[in-house]
């Protein structure tokens, strides 16, 4: 399974700071999905940028899977959803669902995610929250499914 991480955060790509929450999705790919990793980038808050990369991701760099960070809250710069939405065939709610109930236990903020997931051609987009706490709560929550889904998307035989 080939799988790019895309952090979306305008202060992160002019420098400031570490991408705490790409190292940890990087992590979690390497680690709980036997996933290698095809790319890794940070991108401002800009929706174009935002599904040039998806798009790319998809269709030239044949990843099976796409993990996104930050841009998923409320604020006027948060686009991302937008942008996965922009670019995706078919989306994928329960995965969303399923992370905002992951976060439910450990803040009264979780249902101000937008976060979204969706299908394109033979790719999978998930949207993370940019909070790196936030990562490990999801990521736990739909690790076991996205096998599954990845199979179902390349039309391998799976077991339901």
């Amino acid at each position: 399974m080939r799988v790019a991480i895309l952090t979306v955060s305008t202060s992160r790509a002019g420098g400031d700071g570490d991408d705490a929450s790409g190292d940890l999705l990087e992590q979690f790919a390497r680690e709980a999905l036997g996933a290698e990793l095809a790319a890794r980038e940070i991108v401002t808050d800009e929706r174009d940028a935002i599904a040039e990369r998806l798009r790319r991701y998809c269709d030239e760099d044949g990843c099976d899977l796409v993990l996104t960070t930050g841009g998923t809250g409320v604020a006027p710069r948060d686009v991302t959803p937008e942008a996965t939405r922009a670019v995706i065939e078919r989306e994928v709610p329960g995965i969303g669902e399923a992370m905002r109930a992951a976060s439910a236990p450990h803040t009264r903020h979780w249902m101000l995610s937008r976060a979204t997931a969706g299908i394109r051609g033979s790719s999978l987009i998930v949207n993370f929250p940019g909070n790196p706490r936030s990562i490990s709560q999801t990521a736990e929550a739909i690790a076991g499914a996205l096998p599954h889904a990845l199979a179902l998307i390349a039309g391998t035989p799976s077991d339901h």
